[in-house]
């Protein structure tokens, strides 16, 4: 009879363990995804200021229209991305297209003078620094999440119910050479 009880009693207990460790591992998913979904609202945000900021400064950069097309490109690429890691690399992209385009607005006095350019372009800079914000909450989330499911005892129960390792959202630049800066 002690026997019997001793038993029930550490299959109850082996229960229990596998249900708490599995619904926090669903969880930290969970935390994963929403993580995800708060980049994405900002990269929509990004992808659809764009086509405002070459509109604004196509009159002015006549000359300059293979940055734009790029620009355009790289938006289209970066809004077909079907994943983290497409997004990642076509988000890469989109930045580099970006910085040259800044560059050139920057070194033209009448679009840093008109307005509506100054707007976009703040408003630009502001999502970039949302992005990276979601992004460092993101890859913040992944690391928990990927840590929880490869530690003992963990483990087993995440081999056990198929929880897979997040990949990061890391926005490589690439062979992007950093520009010099000289005073």
């Amino acid at each position: 009879m002690v026997i019997l009880v001793a038993v029930l009693g550490g299959v109850t207990l082996a229960l229990v363990w596998t249900v708490v460790i599995h619904n926090r591992l669903i969880a930290m998913r969970q935390q994963v995804r929403n993580a995800w979904h708060q980049i994405d609202v900002q990269l929509k945000r990004r992808h659809d200021l764009i086509p405002n900021l070459v509109a604004t400064v196509r009159a002015y950069l006549t000359h300059e229209q293979t940055t734009l097309e790029r620009v355009t490109a790289a938006r289209a690429r970066a809004i077909q991305a079907a994943d983290v890691r497409d997004a990642a690399a076509a988000e890469a992209g989109l930045s580099s297209a970006l910085s040259r385009l800044t560059a050139v607005v920057e070194s033209y006095p009448n679009l840093q003078a008109n307005q509506s350019v100054r707007d976009l372009m703040e408003e630009l800079r502001s999502t970039e620094n949302r992005i990276g914000f979601a992004r460092q909450q993101y890859n913040d989330s992944v690391m928990h999440f990927n840590t929880a499911i490869q530690v003992f005892p963990n483990r087993l129960i995440a081999t056990r119910f198929d929880f897979t390792a997040s990949p990061f959202f890391r926005m490589d630049a690439g062979d992007e050479a950093v520009p010099e800066v000289r005073p």
